[in-house]
């Protein structure tokens, strides 16, 4: 189960701050009908929303999971 920090955080770490953010408001996901805000807003599972916004934008295997890794061990970029 992902929570919604974790999806957010996935989110910055992946597409950076700002334009995580703008993806988040304003791409609207097929499979979802809606945004990642609004679709979190309804109610739809957080993972679910992460790996809409992930099939939409392409994203590797390894972002995919970047939410289930220990911030410690992340290497800094």
């Amino acid at each position: 189960m992902m929570k919604h920090s974790e999806f957010w955080r996935a989110v910055e770490t992946v597409y950076g701050s700002a334009y995580g953010r703008s993806l988040a408001q304003d791409l609207v996901l097929p499979g979802l009908r809606s945004t990642c805000v609004e679709a979190l807003d309804a109610g739809i599972p957080p993972r679910e929303v992460w790996q809409a916004l992930c099939d939409e934008t392409q994203v590797g295997d390894a972002d995919r999971w970047v939410f289930r890794e220990d911030a410690r061990r992340r290497p800094r970029s």
